[in-house]
């Protein structure tokens, strides 16, 4: 059964084609666009084209150039079937000929495997035709060149504005919270009174919440100043496990609370690294943070580190289900959920992770996620992040942890 691609815009225009030639035996396949005409002729392989000349992104024109140089050596008959164009043109342009509107139902059936079997109309003055078309494309090209510029312009106008309001909303929450977290310490360290057990019992709560809001604020600071450019990042020799040891120990309270074990496989060796150890340390936690915010309670987060030549490597797995094979990479998006639906399971304003990525890459680092994990632990369930930084090689006669030792 011969496959005829028929392009066009006009739905009823495609129902009266496809029904005209699915009753005289053949498969019809419809496209109603230019571009989307282009996939289809290269995926289900017609055996002719048939193709409007308006439509709506490209003209039929410019899509049968663009088809004659997509399909190679396939000699796959072309035809204009429209109302509108010029017949010449069409043939200039790759057609192999052209049909007009309206239709001769009873007729077009013959014609279509007419030229299925090498029918072609001929055609005088093609180089004049192809210039002209050249000419009209090159046009074309032009406003769409100006229309890209000026959208661009927009979208860093735009981009402007979003850095500006993170800003302003993050400075915004992070002043009246300032005195409320020191008001808190106060309250929990009782130099504003005893406490009763049910009144530290509250404040303890207040307390986990003014902490996560802040901890929310503080990453979209960050991620503005990453954004932007205004981070500072403060170079210095420091000891990459010694960090990874105290990430673990910022996320004690997140541990138990939660009532998730931690393995800690950092080993006693110091690996001697450069760069800026507390931005670092911030990376570590996040990764951590997001173990421990997907494991059920009982589960278990296993930390390592590793050390191959001048890359040093912070590991961390988890005993959470994992995460899907086509979320792997979008998980460090800004903002983004793997559930983003308002009855999420787990919280989170999808910032962390993204703060990561940005950090270890002003490293020259990279990080990514693997689930199942490809190394140990063994437990092929467990999930795993791995982020790998690579350090500058040591010049001869330097000892880069003498700094760090005084």
């Amino acid at each position: 059964m011969p496959t005829v691609l028929h392009i066009e815009d006009d739905e009823n225009n495609r129902r009266l084609v496809g029904k005209v030639l699915g009753n005289a035996g053949f498969e019809v396949v419809d496209a109603a666009d230019g571009i989307s005409g282009i996939r289809e002729a290269l995926s289900c392989k017609p055996d002719i084209i048939l193709i409007d000349i308006e439509l709506p992104d490209m003209d039929g024109y410019e899509v049968t150039l663009k088809l004659r140089g997509e399909l190679g050596g396939r000699q796959v008959p072309i035809v204009a079937l429209s109302g509108k164009g010029d017949r010449d043109m069409s043939i200039a342009v790759g057609c192999d000929g052209h049909i007009f509107k309206p239709i001769d139902i009873s007729r077009l059936p013959r014609q279509v495997r007419s030229y299925i079997a090498g029918a072609r109309e001929p055609v005088a003055d093609t180089g004049r035709l192809l210039l002209e078309q050249g000419h009209k494309l090159a046009s074309r090209l032009q406003v769409k060149i100006e229309e890209l510029e000026k959208t661009n312009q927009r979208l860093v106008e735009s981009e402007k504005v979003r850095a500006d309001f993170y800003r302003n909303l993050s400075h915004e929450l992070s002043t009246p919270l300032t005195p409320a977290v020191g008001y808190l310490n106060m309250l929990l360290s009782e130099e504003l009174g005893p406490l009763t057990p049910l009144q530290r019992r509250a404040v303890h709560s207040i307390g986990r919440g003014v902490n996560k809001v802040r901890s929310v604020v503080e990453n979209l600071l960050d991620m503005t100043a990453l954004t932007t450019g205004k981070m500072s990042f403060f170079a210095r020799h420091y000891d990459f496990n010694q960090q990874a040891r105290e990430s673990i120990t910022l996320c004690e309270s997140l541990l138990e609370e939660r009532g998730i074990a931690v393995e800690n496989a950092i080993g006693d060796e110091p690996f001697a690294a450069y760069g800026d150890p507390d931005k670092l340390k911030r990376a570590m936690v996040q990764l951590i943070e997001n173990a421990v915010k997907f494991c059920q309670g009982n589960g278990r987060v296993h930390v390592a580190t590793r050390r191959s030549g001048n890359q040093l490597s912070f590991l961390v797995y988890d005993s959470g289900k994992g995460i899907p094979e086509p979320e792997l990479e979008a998980v460090f998006k800004t903002f983004y959920q793997v559930d983003g639906s308002p009855t999420r399971e787990h919280g989170g304003a999808g910032l962390g992770l993204a703060l990561a990525r940005k950090i270890v890459e002003r490293f020259g680092g990279e990080i990514w996620a693997e689930s199942p994990p490809s190394g140990e632990p063994s437990e092929l369930s467990w999930a795993m992040t791995l982020v790998a930084f690579r350090v500058p090689e040591v010049m001869e006669g330097e000892d880069p942890m003498k700094e760090i030792r005084e």
